[in-house]
């Protein structure tokens, strides 16, 4: 949060400047087109289908130039868009994800807009209610996603083993990787460390739903989580890895499991990958493998899954063009043909007039498939805790400390514990 003051304050000043020297409020090019500058992270796919959805849009609105300024991962993405607020040069989407509360004060209200330029009436309740942010609409969901496992179909085949079953207890799923390493060829792992990813909250997340101990709950500023429970976890995939159903640490940390290509699981060298479902057909596009989802152990009997916004659209409040801004927004989130365009990179979508374009592709159908399944065996989503993007970073470095022995799994599970009370304290 002292992030974000820094930020208003250098804000209020490079307004101060741009009024001070009579500078235009509208942000046009040298031919008179209106610029609008669309920030998100991402790769592959994304960039391919997000470029189709641009030019679809300008041909539609001749006047309007959309600009696409993009970052590989999440990480590198809040990086610049910080330093861009800081200096009064901020996009006019900002791509958000579980974070948004953190830039708050510095989001427009999308409220004036509902009903006219933004199209409010046709997207489902909840996701209206994931982008509402102290009684105020900050954001619009650009799809609802859900967590899963993702296997590598093709070469789980090629292996002679089974299939695995997208229902497992944690006990079946153990049995289910011994077997599956006795079938792979050496140098390939059953799974990959889920840890070493820039969103390794989200499977500790689980975890913890899955314990009965959820990690934060807003109302009350307060968390459920103990150290023995952070513990439990970090011993989980100790286990994994000291019998190799995860590479050892060093290999693992060869793969920042940011997006497809940084993956273990499409590099080969695993067979279970992590993945939330939006991600699919990203990374099916990355190999020629056929993948398929699987839920994660234990979700049938405790509901520990969840359903959640994949990123919203936010608009930065000092946007020279707030208007024309929310006008594209909208198009990305309601129109039929942009839907086809987007399909479920970004998640499945949330509104009926997109939704009515059907599936567009044979990984969106199997997104499908899969919340078809694990939908019943989800619940309303954890709180997110206060600073989320620098509770991803140290939570991965904690995990890697103890991956690679420096500390114990007991003062991993401290650390956890203690780095979560500090998050909610700031």
């Amino acid at each position: 949060m002292k992030r974000i003051l820094l930020v208003l304050s250098i804000l209020v000043l490079g307004v101060a400047t741009v009024f001070a020297t009579g500078a235009t409020e509208t942000n046009q090019t040298a031919t008179g087109a209106t610029t609008i500058r669309w920030a998100y992270w991402g790769s592959g796919e994304r960039v391919t289908i997000s470029q189709k959805a641009i030019d679809l849009y300008q041909s539609l609105h001749p006047g309007i130039m959309v600009n696409p300024e993009i970052s590989g991962g999440a990480g590198d993405h809040f990086v610049k868009v910080d330093t861009q607020l800081a200096g009064g040069n901020g996009p006019d989407i900002i791509q958000m994800g579980g974070n948004i509360s953190d830039y708050a004060k510095v989001l427009l209200s999308l409220d004036q807009y509902a009903g006219t330029e933004l199209d409010t009436s046709v997207i489902d309740p909840s996701a209206i209610a994931s982008g509402t942010i102290g009684g105020k609409l900050l954001g619009v969901s650009t799809g609802v996603t859900m967590p899963s496992l993702v296997f590598n179909k093709s070469l789980i085949e090629r292996s002679g083993a089974p299939l695995p079953k997208i229902s497992m207890t944690y006990a079946e799923f153990r049995d289910y990787l011994v077997l599956l390493k006795s079938k792979l060829p050496a140098g390939v792992y059953p799974m990959q460390d889920i840890g070493v990813m820039s969103s390794n909250s989200t499977p500790f997340g689980y975890w913890l739903r899955f314990s009965g101990k959820p990690l934060y709950t807003a109302s009350n500023s307060s968390t459920a989580v103990t150290a023995d429970i952070a513990q439990k976890y970090l011993e989980l995939f100790k286990d994994y890895r000291d019998n190799g159903l995860v590479p050892p640490a060093d290999v693992a940390a060869g793969y920042a499991e940011s997006n497809a290509d940084s993956s273990a699981l499409i590099a080969g060298k695993a067979a279970i990958g992590f993945l939330y479902t939006n991600q699919l057909g990203g990374y099916q596009a990355a190999t020629t493998d056929e993948l398929s989802l699987m839920e994660f152990p234990g979700a049938a009997a405790t509901k520990a899954l969840w359903q959640a916004p994949s990123q919203f659209y936010t608009v930065n409040k000092d946007s020279k063009n707030p208007e024309e801004t929310v006008k594209f927004i909208n198009f990305l989130v309601n129109n039929p043909e942009a839907a086809k365009i987007l399909g479920s990179n970004r998640g499945a979508s949330a509104s009926s007039s997109a939704r009515a374009a059907g599936a567009s592709s044979a990984s969106d159908q199997k997104v499908l498939d899969y919340m078809q399944v694990a939908g019943p065996h989800s619940s309303l989503e954890t709180d997110h805790v206060p600073n989320d993007t620098e509770f991803n970073s140290t939570l991965y470095l904690i995990y890697q400390r103890v991956a690679f022995g420096k500390i114990t799994p007991v003062q991993g599970g401290q650390q956890m514990f203690e780095l979560i009370v500090r998050m909610i304290s700031k």
